[in-house]
């Protein structure tokens, strides 16, 4: 599991839960984020994430979203993680050259 692993659980707010309840309810419970044309996916969920991937909990950015969208979403920013990550390693000396 990917919270295994993650701090990200202890640095949520202390009312974390009161501020996804009240999201999900702003939204209805549905899935807001948007296609290429602009529409909303609106399918019902019950999972709230942050717009943009950082610790700034406010309800601005905050969103629910369903899990199709949310597996993808985390999945594309794992990647560039990795790239970037992937960049600022120090070029590794080529074997035959040791």
């Amino acid at each position: 599991m990917p919270w295994e692993s993650s701090d990200r659980r202890s640095r949520l707010p202390s009312d974390w839960a009161r501020r996804r309840l009240r999201v999900l309810r702003r939204d209805q419970y549905r899935c807001q984020v948007r296609d290429a044309a602009g529409l909303k996916c609106l399918e019902r969920s019950n999972e709230v994430d942050h717009i943009v991937n950082n610790d700034d909990h406010d309800y601005a950015n905050l969103q629910t979203i369903c899990r199709v969208h949310h597996a993808a979403k985390t999945q594309a920013e794992a990647k560039a993680g990795r790239r970037a990550k992937a960049r600022t390693r120090p070029p590794s000396r080529h074997p035959g050259a040791l």
